[in-house]
């Protein structure tokens, strides 16, 4: 994991909007069941960037040169990746948008 963290950029980011989400979670006080849902989605997307991680590490090992094949799995497991992430985001509205709509309107 470490090398995930350090090298891949994504990773990176995923990792500060996770620590964000999980803040704003402190803030808004939510439910065991909206912690549930947000670490669920959190974990997800930082697992699939661990797969993706992997697999280009394996592409890279087993096709050092260009490859169309390579190319196209590296590109189907960032889809992966993003569709988590979208997933996430997902939930995040459903678990947030209430709670803000209710800040709003005090």
């Amino acid at each position: 994991m470490g090398y995930m963290f350090r090298t891949q950029p994504n990773a990176q980011i995923h990792t500060v909007i996770s620590v964000l989400v999980l803040l704003s979670g402190l803030f808004f006080q939510l439910s065991a069941t909206e912690w549930c849902f947000l670490v669920v989605a959190a974990m997800l997307v930082l697992g699939a960037e661990a797969f993706n991680t992997a697999l280009e590490c394996l592409t890279d090992l087993v096709s050092p040169d260009y490859h169309p094949l390579a190319g196209r799995a590296k590109d189907v497991a960032a889809g992966g990746v993003m569709i988590c992430a979208i997933g996430a985001a997902i939930i995040g509205l459903f678990v947030f948008v209430p709670h803000l709509w209710a800040l709003c309107a005090n």
